[in-house]
């Protein structure tokens, strides 16, 4: 497609989807800019469009009519349902897939209610693209949709199910039917207070930062694309419509497109600074995070920071001008300024009184919404957990990040809007200072501008480092990308997703040789900038590192490695810290430091709670109890832990292990025999088999690692053919 095409198509997708015709007509004047060819072109696209619409929606309202009667009604059953039209409709079949209603459509693709007849039989929605918009650019964008999804599995993002083209070649794909009514409708109607909005706020940060780990942005955060459904009487939020996802590490289908220039791509009202300048190509996680805090704004206030119509009103480039440049009003000032009636009605909505409601959100909110809505996106948060552990902070009564901006920043934003003003008044104040201390200054700015270069310098040339290490990773050069990493010195005061995942990618191919020292060197190097990701990502990653510890020998190492463990996570514990605290026999002390994590696992589960509680959850606390030399409680939680409806194949061995053991402890010897040899088959069949990265239901290379070490231990024990297990603090260096 050629450029002036491209811009044709861009124009008429846009205005195609502004329903009001003078906003339209105002749209158009702004887009084509006096170009009568271009405005002539779109006219043409767009009324061709409106008659192609007009003559299906005839067709559709014919085949429904009575007036077909048995004669149409025998020729559809005879062709069992699979009506050849060119659009797909209500009745007709995709695949192996029934349409039976339409319940959504965007500016490229329609969403249908359909049944699935095989292999099982279940309700799904199918989104296919819409008749007329299958050109090669739109095409391109749905496949990235299709892929976004596939790549993603998280409880609050809608499972992708199946994938395929229709008859006529226009690609669908089949996800998850998710009944759920639109966040800020659902908080509305159901008078959600504050704190419950923040806490399904923080469900949709993890479901978007599990995205940017998957190296997708959304680039399309709003209400309609987060629906709330009860789940056990509970409210969860599942974030659809990866429409105009993009993605942050390299193309996702071989027909990416690079969005074109003047393609105004998002939703106006959420969308960033960045992601409103004439490109679309410097646009990165940080854009999300702006529109997320547009969504936190709506759910607190009721209203967005730029008012929709109001944007639309103004014309194309005004809104681009708004959208970079002006500040919007703290959420507190924006519900002071509503008029007495809607201020009743937005705090009553918010289960709260006005003054309440304005006092809740004064102060760390307004701060924390502002600084996800910096213009500058350097200054906002840095990653989506960034933004949700603020959240929960206040949550928790504890400090937030987010500050209220310093005087010098209020002083250069004051300086930017009235540039002309102080340009004259800095001149007239160096050319009186000019005799005073030129020398000095000249002095201090030339050392300062040569230290500055030269760790600028360093800090660029480490980056470059990175960016090829993330290179080679991302084409299995991964000695090459070792030694890469090798000569990296600044990246722990700087540190990037990319960066970290390449030290996380090196440090598995090391260990999945055994090359356990320089794993650990590289584990150690990713546990010390390991900032950015969810803390589930960073649990697992010490538990990893704990296991290459254990298993290179280094005693020593291991015994400062479990400190640093209790010292970081003594506040909140972590699962997965928790599990590799416990590898080894404790001590007395080490036995009391760990009690209160054990005390809040333990509670977690007494009466089992709802959230995350699976096999994971049984298996530290049954080894913490043998630890402990309660023996019989190890076998209980074992069992508990078996019991579970969720199986994990490792966590399965390292339960029927503990098993083994504490019922060799008391005096169930022939069982405890028995046990053992069913686990021992398993771990080295697994081991025989070859290890890779693995996943989260067989279990990934460290906790096979993990049982291996278990088995060893369990086999000494009832078969006494090593010596025992020693404990951490008794080991030599």
């Amino acid at each position: 497609m050629s450029p002036d095409s491209q811009l044709e198509a861009a124009v008429c997708l846009v205005a195609s989807n502004v329903r009001d015709l003078a906003l339209r007509a105002q749209f158009l004047d702004e887009a084509c800019a006096g170009d009568e060819r271009l405005r002539a072109a779109v006219d043409e696209m767009l009324l061709t469009h409106a008659e192609a619409e007009n003559f299906f929606a005839k067709g559709r309202m014919a085949v429904n009519s009575p007036e077909l009667g048995e004669l149409a009604a025998a020729a559809i059953r005879e062709s069992n349902g699979e009506i050849n039209f060119t659009d797909e409709h209500v009745g007709s079949r995709v695949g192996r897939y029934q349409l039976l209603q339409k319940i959504g459509e965007g500016g490229c693709g329609a969403v249908y209610l359909a049944e699935q007849e095989e292999p099982v039989r279940r309700q799904v929605a199918l989104k296919v693209i819409k008749l007329g918009m299958d050109t090669k650019s739109v095409i391109a964008r749905f496949e990235a949709e299709r892929q976004a999804l596939a790549m993603m599995d998280h409880p609050n993002i809608a499972r992708v199910l199946d994938a395929g083209a229709t008859e006529t070649g226009r690609p669908f794909f089949v996800m998850e039917l998710v009944r759920g009514t639109r966040i800020t409708k659902y908080c509305d109607e159901n008078n959600l207070d504050t704190v419950q909005r923040l806490k399904l706020f923080i469900q949709i940060c993890r479901a978007i930062q599990h995205a940017h780990q998957k190296g997708i942005i959304h680039r399309d955060i709003k209400p309609s694309n987060i629906l709330v459904a009860l789940h056990d009487g509970a409210p969860v939020p599942k974030v659809i419509d990866f429409g105009i996802a993009k993605a942050t590490a390299g193309r996702l289908t071989e027909n990416t497109l690079f969005t074109a220039v003047e393609h105004f791509v998002g939703t106006p009202a959420y969308m960033s600074p960045e992601q409103a300048e004439i490109t679309g190509l410097d646009v990165d996680t940080r854009s999300d995070i702006y529109s997320l805090g547009v969504l936190l704004y709506e759910l607190l206030t009721g209203r967005t920071p730029f008012d929709t119509k109001v944007l639309l009103q103004s014309g194309l480039e005004e809104m681009r001008r708004t959208l970079r440049e002006d500040e919007p009003q703290l959420p507190s000032t924006m519900i002071t300024s509503l008029r007495r009636t809607e201020l009743t009605l937005t705090a009553s909505q918010r289960h709260a009184e006005p003054p309440k409601l304005i006092s809740e959100i004064k102060g760390d909110l307004d701060w924390i919404v502002m600084k996800a809505l910096e213009k500058d996106r350097n200054r906002r948060y840095e990653t989506v957990n960034g933004l949700a552990m603020d959240i929960q902070r206040y949550l928790d009564n504890e400090p937030v990040v987010a500050r209220p901006p310093s005087q010098l920043y209020r002083f250069k934003k004051l300086v930017r809007r009235n540039k002309i003003v102080f340009a004259a008044g800095s001149a007239v104040a160096l050319a009186l200072l000019f005799g005073l201390g030129t020398s000095t200054w000249l002095f201090i700015r030339e050392r300062d501008t040569s230290q500055r270069e030269m760790r600028l310098r360093a800090e660029a040339e480490d980056r470059a480092k990175i960016t090829q290490a993330v290179m080679f990773v991302s084409q299995g050069k991964f000695e090459a990308a070792d030694g890469m990493l090798d000569e990296v010195k600044t990246f722990s005061d700087n540190p990037t997703l990319d960066g970290v995942s390449a030290f996380r990618s090196v440090g598995e191919w090391l260990a999945l040789q055994r090359r356990w020292r320089p794993a650990a060197d590289r584990y150690y190097s990713l546990i010390k900038i390991d900032k950015l990701d969810s803390l589930t990502q960073v649990g697992m990653d010490y538990e990893a590192f704990g296991v290459v510890l254990a298993e290179s020998q280094d005693r020593g190492a291991y015994r400062h490695f479990w400190q640093m463990c209790v010292t970081n996570f003594s506040p909140v514990p972590n699962e997965s810290v928790f599990i590799v605290c416990v590898l080894f026999p404790l001590d007395k002390a080490q036995i009391e430091a760990l009690k209160p994590a054990a005390v809040y696992f333990e509670n977690r589960c007494n009466p089992p709670s709802t959230n995350h509680i699976n096999q994971w959850t049984y298996m530290p606390i049954s080894l913490w109890k043998y630890r402990c030399g309660d023996y019989a409680g190890a076998l209980a939680w074992s069992q508990r832990g078996l019991a579970q409806k969720g199986k994990f194949s490792a966590c399965d061995v390292d339960l029927h292990l503990i098993m083994a053991m504490a019922e060799y402890q008391l005096g169930d010897a022939s069982e405890a025999d028995a046990e053992l040899g069913q686990q021992r088959d398993l771990v080295e069949a697994k081991f025989r088999a070859g290890l890779d990265r693995g996943r989260s239901d067989a279990g990934y290379w460290f906790d096979w690692y993990f049982a291996n070490r278990l088995l060893r231990e369990a086999t000494a024990l009832i078969e006494g053919s090593s010596p025992p297990m020693e404990t951490v603090s008794q080991s030599s260096d």
